[in-house]
C-alpha cells in the first residue's frame, strides 16, 4: 500500500506544523505567508481528514490535544529532515563549478581576454571551461551554459544573443598576391581549419569551389588557427569579432565576408538557473555590449 493513499494534503500538514511551532494562528500565518483564517481552515480540514481532534478551541485561542502534540512532533521531525536535505542540496549546488562549453576559437578569441574581469566581479565562482569543437550536452551531468555560434534555435534550450558577428575569411597580407574578384580566386591558396570542424570545407562547398591540387588544408586546434593565419600559412574562416584587433593592426585582411549567420549565443536549459549561471550570463552580456 502506498504511503500517499491516505496522506492528508501537504498544505494542511504544513499549516498545522506552522501553528504547532508558532503557538498562534497569526504567527503561523506570518511564517507561511497566508492569513490566520487560512491556517484555521487548514487545521479544520486536517481534523476532518484524520477524524481526530488536534486542537481545543476556546475564546483564548487554540490549544493542542494529546493527538495534536503527537502529530506536531512527527511533523517537526519530518519537515526538519526535509529542510536539512534541501539545505545540503542547495549548498552542494552552490559549490559546484560553473561548467561552460564553447569552441577553442571563441574561448581564445573572446572569452579568455575578458575572463579576468569576470573574476574581479565574481571571485567566489569556480569555473570549468570545456573548449572543444564537440557540441556538449547542456543539463544535469552536462554543461551549465554554452557559448555557441548559430541562429539561436536549439531544440529544448533557451538562447540569448551575446555577440552579433559576421563570418570572414582572413589571411596575412603577404599571402594575398592580388585582388580577389570571387571566391574561386581563393581555390589556389592553402586553407586552415579548426580541428573537429568543417568550416573551411563547408565555406568552399557553399560557393561550389574545389581547392586546387597541391594546396592542402591543415587542421589544428582552434587556438593555433589564428597564429598560423597571421604567419601567412593559409586562409582561415572565423567570426569577425575575434579578429578585429588583427584587422586594425594590419596583421590580417578580410578577403571575404558572410553576413548570413547571426552570431554567438548564451545557451542554457529552460527553467530557473542557479546564481552562478545567472551571474556569468549577466556579465557576458555586459562585456559584449
Amino acid at each position: 500500500m502506498s504511503i500517499w493513499q491516505d496522506m492528508p494534503p501537504l498544505t494542511a500538514l504544513r499549516a498545522f506544523a506552522a501553528f504547532a511551532d508558532a503557538g498562534t494562528l497569526a504567527a503561523a500565518g506570518a511564517q507561511t505567508g497566508v492569513t490566520h483564517a487560512a491556517i484555521s481552515q487548514q487545521i479544520r480540514a486536517l481534523e476532518a481528514h484524520l477524524r481526530v481532534a488536534l486542537v481545543v478551541r476556546s475564546a483564548r485561542g487554540l490549544v493542542l490535544t494529546e493527538a495534536g502534540r503527537d502529530l506536531a512532533r512527527g511533523l517537526a521531525d519530518g519537515f526538519g529532515m526535509i529542510s536539512t536535505t534541501l539545505r545540503a542540496l542547495t549548498a552542494d549546488e552552490g559549490l559546484r563549478p560553473l561548467r561552460i562549453t564553447t569552441t577553442p576559437a571563441f574561448a581564445g578569441g573572446w572569452l579568455m581576454p575578458r575572463l579576468a574581469d569576470f573574476r574581479r566581479h565574481h571571485p567566489g565562482v569556480d569555473l570549468m571551461i570545456d573548449a572543444s569543437p564537440e557540441v556538449a550536452r547542456i543539463g544535469p551531468e552536462g554543461a551549465d551554459l554554452a557559448l555557441r555560434f548559430g541562429n539561436g534555435r536549439w531544440a529544448g534550450l533557451e538562447a540569448q544573443l551575446l555577440l552579433r558577428s559576421s563570418v570572414v575569411v582572413v589571411a596575412a597580407p603577404a599571402l594575398m598576391r592580388g585582388p580577389v574578384a570571387s571566391v574561386a580566386d581563393l581555390a589556389g591558396l592553402p586553407w586552415l581549419e579548426e580541428l573537429g570542424t568543417s568550416e573551411a570545407t563547408a565555406f568552399l562547398e557553399k560557393y561550389g569551389v574545389t581547392r586546387a591540387e597541391g594546396h592542402g588544408l591543415t587542421s589544428m586546434p582552434g587556438n593555433l588557427v589564428l597564429d598560423a593565419a597571421r604567419d601567412g600559412q593559409g586562409l582561415a574562416v572565423i567570426a569577425r569579432a575575434f579578429v578585429e584587433g588583427d584587422l586594425a593592426a594590419g596583421r590580417l585582411v578580410v578577403v571575404h565576408e558572410d553576413n548570413e549567420r547571426e552570431g554567438y549565443f548564451i545557451v542554457t536549459r529552460p527553467g530557473v538557473q542557479r546564481p552562478a549561471v545567472k551571474a556569468f550570463a549577466t556579465w557576458a552580456l555586459r562585456a559584449a555590449a
